[in-house]
C-alpha cells in the first residue's frame, strides 16, 4: 500500500511556528495543526508526531529565521522547501492576513508546485556569507565614522587642504590638529579613535575572508575569476558567497536573471516596452559586477599584478578572461559612440561578465577543480 503523502506549511517567526497540513490529492482537505514554539526540541516532536500518517514534505518562508530549520528537518529524513518570498503567488483581493492563513496557503502551494525554491547553502558556504556581509557592514561603519569625523573638522573649520583623505599624509595632517577647548579635544580624541578601530575591524574581516576562501570547496573558482579585469580576491569570495555554486544555472541567462540585470519588460500583444533591469536577487553580487564593470571603459590590456595571477592559471581560464576584456572595452567604445548612457553600458557591461563568469566556473568544473 502506498504511503499517503502530506504537505505540511509552516509559518516560521522568532518565537513560534504555525504549522497547516494539506493531504495529497488536488482536493484534498487541508488542516491547521496548531502552534509550536521555534525551538529543535519542539520542531522534532511535531515532525515525529506527523510522520505517523505517512511521508512529510515541509516548506516556510526564506527570512531572517536562517535555514536551522530545513537542516533539522532534512537530517530526521524528511523532504522540506524553503520558498523565496518574493516569488509566492499573492491575490490581490485578499485583505486578512494571519499565521494561520498563511501556514495554510503555504501548504497549498506547496502541494500545487507553486512555490519557487531557494538554493540553501551548506554550513560552510553560510559562515563566509556571514563573514562577507559582516566585512560589508564594517566598511559601512567606517565610512561613516569617517563622515562624522571630517564634518566635526569642517564645522570649526578644519579642512585638508591637499590631496586625498585617509592617505598617510592626511593622517599626519590629523594628528597634528589641537584644539583649544578641552571638550573638542575629547570629542575629536573620540571620532579619531573611532576611524582607527573601525578600519582595523574592515582589515581583520577581509584578512578572514582571504584566510577562509583558501580552503574553501569553492576556493579554485575564487581564484580563477581573480583572471578577470575589475575583479580581485574580495570581490571574487563576495560574489561566489552571495551567490552560491553556479553550476545550478543551467545557462548564462539564467544567472543574468537571477543577478537582476536583465531589462525589466511590459509587452502585450503587438507593443513590446523594456525598462530598467530588473534589480532582483543579491544586491551585493549586482553591486560588485557593476564596480568591476567600470574597469572597461579603458583599453584592453594586462596589469603587472593581473598577470602574476594569469599565469597560475589554466590556458582556457586565461583565454576566457582575455576575451571577456577585448569583447567589453570594444563593447564601451561603441555603446559611447552611439550616445548612450554611462551608466545604462556599464550595466549592459554588468550582464555580459556574469556570462563570462558563468564560462569560467563551467570550465572550473570540467575540469574538476
Amino acid at each position: 500500500m502506498q504511503a499517503v503523502r502530506s504537505f505540511v506549511g509552516m509559518d516560521v517567526h522568532k518565537e513560534t511556528i504555525s504549522i497547516s497540513v494539506a493531504e495529497d490529492g488536488r482536493n484534498g482537505p487541508v488542516r491547521f495543526i496548531g502552534v509550536i514554539p521555534n525551538q529543535p526540541d519542539d520542531i522534532a516532536k511535531m515532525a515525529k508526531r506527523l510522520a505517523k500518517h505517512g511521508e512529510l514534505d515541509f516548506c516556510y518562508e526564506a527570512g531572517g529565521c536562517g535555514y536551522n530549520i530545513y537542516r533539522q528537518l532534512t537530517a530526521l529524513g524528511h523532504s522540506c522547501t524553503v520558498a523565496a518570498t518574493s516569488m509566492i503567488p499573492r491575490k490581490p483581493g485578499e485583505r486578512i492576513k494571519t499565521d494561520r492563513r498563511d501556514s495554510q496557503k503555504l501548504a497549498i502551494l506547496h502541494r500545487s508546485g507553486d512555490l519557487t525554491q531557494v538554493w540553501v547553502p551548506d554550513a560552510t558556504h553560510e559562515a563566509l556569507r556571514d563573514l562577507v556581509r559582516a566585512r560589508v557592514d564594517a566598511s559601512m561603519h567606517l565610512m561613516r565614522c569617517r563622515q562624522q569625523l571630517l564634518a566635526f573638522l569642517l564645522r570649526h573649520g578644519r579642512s585638508y587642504p591637499t590631496g586625498k583623505h585617509w592617505t598617510q599624509r592626511h593622517r599626519s595632517w590629523l594628528a597634528g590638529q589641537t584644539f583649544q577647548v578641552e571638550v573638542h579635544r575629547i570629542v575629536f580624541r573620540d571620532y579619531v579613535e573611532a576611524v582607527w578601530t573601525a578600519q582595523e575591524r574592515r582589515d581583520a574581516l577581509i584578512e578572514r575572508i582571504g584566510a577562509m576562501t583558501a580552503s574553501w570547496s569553492l576556493g579554485p573558482l575564487v581564484e580563477a575569476l581573480r583572471g578577470l579585469r575589475g575583479i580581485d580576491l574580495l570581490s571574487s569570495a563576495t560574489f561566489l558567497a552571495t551567490t552560491g555554486d553556479l553550476s545550478r544555472f543551467e545557462s548564462p541567462r539564467m544567472l543574468m536573471g537571477y543577478l537582476g540585470l536583465v531589462p525589466s519588460e511590459h509587452s502585450s500583444g503587438g507593443s513590446i516596452r523594456r525598462g530598467g533591469i530588473t534589480k532582483t536577487g543579491n544586491r551585493e553580487a549586482r553591486r560588485m559586477l557593476i564596480e568591476a564593470a567600470w574597469s572597461y571603459r579603458y583599453p584592453a590590456r594586462v596589469a603587472k599584478e593581473k598577470a602574476e595571477i594569469l599565469v597560475r592559471l589554466p590556458k582556457n581560464v586565461r583565454d576566457i578572461a582575455w576575451k571577456a576584456q577585448t569583447r567589453l572595452c570594444a563593447r564601451y567604445r561603441t555603446m559611447i559612440a552611439r550616445g548612450k548612457k554611462p551608466t545604462v553600458v556599464v550595466a549592459a557591461l554588468a550582464r555580459e561578465l556574469a556570462g563570462f563568469i558563468w564560462a569560467i566556473g563551467q570550465e572550473m568544473r570540467l575540469s574538476g577543480a
